[in-house]
């Protein structure tokens, strides 16, 4: 037991990374190549399984509001030293066809994608520029990694990462789509969800502004978010999602910071 523990510890010392922005140090152990390999192939199965959305307005206001928030990341990481980040990044911005599913996503190495369903809520390119700059700031934060790495320490303790990806690769892959997923978890990991839907907060708005849309378009979307609910949004204890009025307070908090940027962008 007391090889195991001192085997995490220092496990945990080395994959030790920082957050974008807001410093908070967190683990990650897989690379952004094993991440991105396994982001490329999963990506691949849900296109081929799903009506992928061409040639209409919003397919293409899907793809246009991407190229710009894609730029303004490169933009905000290279001036604070985390270019670094998008190493084999091969970005993709999809719409699929389900109307009923408001979800959005952005998987490791930039690959994103739009449900139908959603575009009621964000109504204009602003509002999709909202949900864009959410979904990109969790994998450039590394959320998905840091979800993983907790999992596999949870269930696996000091099994190799090696042998994960050798020997466990069904394991692994399942690992991924519950770190990517919507499943909730009572416990450990609620705290870490919670946390990470803050800081993709803060971090997509940053990413808005500086892709030239008003940052004050973000907290009249989480209020459109919160009219769709009917009040059947869950407790947040039991949410891996901060309440919306939670979300909304947040965002107002940072808005003086993103309009700095935005106005920067526009002058």
């Amino acid at each position: 037991m007391k090889k195991l523990f001192s085997f995490l510890v220092v496990l945990l010392v080395i994959a030790c990374n920082t957050v974008p922005l807001t410093g908070r140090k967190q683990v990650n152990l897989l690379s952004s190549n094993e991440l991105q390999t396994m982001s490329t192939n999963q990506y691949g199965e849900v296109l081929s399984e799903s009506k992928v959305v061409t040639g209409t307005a919003d397919s293409r206001m899907i793809k246009d509001v991407g190229e710009r928030i894609r730029v303004a990341v490169e933009q905000y990481l290279k001036e604070n030293g985390h270019d670094d980040l998008l190493d084999g990044y091969s970005w993709e911005f999809n719409l699929l066809k389900d109307d009923n599913t408001v979800n959005a996503w952005c998987m490791p190495g930039g690959k994103v994608a739009f449900y139908t369903g959603i575009m009621p809520v964000c109504k204009d390119e602003t509002g999709v520029a909202v949900v864009m700059g959410h979904e990109v700031a969790h994998a450039i934060a590394r959320h998905g990694n840091e979800r993983m790495s907790h999992s596999i320490i949870q269930q696996y303790g000091g099994v190799a990462l090696s042998v994960m990806l050798s020997e466990k690769p069904a394991e692994t892959q399942a690992i991924f789509a519950q770190a990517y997923g919507l499943g909730t978890q009572l416990g450990v990991m609620l705290p870490f969800s919670r946390k990470h839907e803050s800081e993709a907060d803060h971090l997509g708005l940053i990413f808005m502004a500086m892709a030239g849309y008003s940052p004050q378009a973000a907290p009249d979307f989480w209020q459109r978010m919160d009219s769709m609910s009917e009040g059947n949004q869950p407790d947040e204890f039991l949410s891996t999602h901060p309440s919306h009025s939670t979300r909304i307070s947040n965002l107002k908090k940072w808005m003086p910071e993103a309009m700095e940027y935005y106005n920067k962008q526009n002058n």
